[in-house]
């Protein structure tokens, strides 16, 4: 069989949005094949398929500004929640 994952996670070194780096990766049999970061602000693709998908996912600009928006909807309430147990 095979093992498909993502993984989201947030780079922060302060409670400022503009410090904050959002990455969600897919994985399959752990290799990740793509990539969102709110850095770049659109999807990479690291194998052929990753590629592939990236291209695709890419053109629509709808979804990505929604891609883009959830480093503060998903990053923000969790890194403050972090810095007040701090």
């Amino acid at each position: 069989g095979f093992m498909y994952y993502n993984l989201a996670r947030c780079v922060f070194n302060s409670t400022e949005l503009k410090d904050t780096e959002l990455i969600v990766s897919w994985y399959c049999n752990k290799l990740e094949f793509i990539r969102f970061d709110s850095s770049v602000g659109k999807f990479v693709g690291y194998t052929e398929l990753g590629v592939k998908n990236a291209e695709r996912l890419n053109k629509d600009q709808g979804d990505l500004a929604s891609w883009r928006a959830q480093k503060e909807v998903y990053c923000k309430p969790n890194i403050d929640i972090k810095y007040q147990s701090a």
